[in-house]
């Protein structure tokens, strides 16, 4: 399983992708109601070289030339940079100097923002896959934990990541749900 960085041209895959993880949290980051603007912009943000959902930030397994799934993960020491790109953005299209996001990261941890699977590709264990190349990252990068957000009414991630050894550490709200943050050691 080839799991390589991502590329501007991976954009109209990833945004999909992106979306279909994040849903509500799509809207919010992009301040858009359609879905089709939603991608759109999603689509922007991730061509562009700065912002947390950049393909700077993000990792593609690959099946036949077709992005199967998508990891974006990032220091959390960076995360108030990489938010910076979004914010103007927001900021400008609303109007209100003080829009603000929710923080997800803590400082001291690498952070997996979204992970997301093509449908079509579910059940061949590219989410893991995905998961340990972002594991195995954080350990390059020499941070000492990685840590997630799981909504609390997704039960399936949720024993998914505590299998894995990601256990709670706190509850964290993000666009107005309530998510479990967790943590494993690196």
């Amino acid at each position: 399983m080839s799991i390589r960085s991502a590329r501007p041209q991976d954009a109209a895959a990833a945004a999909r992708l992106l979306y279909d993880a994040l849903h509500d949290v799509a809207h919010q980051l992009t301040g858009e109601d359609s879905e089709e603007k939603v991608l759109e912009v999603l689509e922007q943000y991730f061509r562009a070289d700065e912002g947390r959902l950049s393909y700077r930030q993000a990792a593609v397994k690959e099946i036949d030339g077709e992005v199967a799934g998508i990891i974006v993960a990032y220091g959390g020491d960076q995360a108030a940079e990489l938010d910076r790109p979004i914010l103007d953005r927001l900021r400008k299209l609303k109007n209100d100097p003080s829009v603000a996001l929710d923080k997800e990261a803590d400082e001291d941890e690498y952070y997996i923002d979204t992970l997301s699977v093509s449908p079509q590709f579910g059940g061949k264990g590219i989410g893991s896959a995905l998961i340990d190349h972002a594991e195995n990252r954080a350990k390059e990068l020499t941070y000492r934990k990685i840590a997630l957000a799981v909504v609390t009414d997704n039960d399936r991630a949720h024993s998914l990541y505590d299998r894995r050894g990601y256990k709670t550490d706190k509850e964290i709200m993000i666009n107005g749900h309530v998510y479990y943050h967790m943590v494993k050691p690196v």
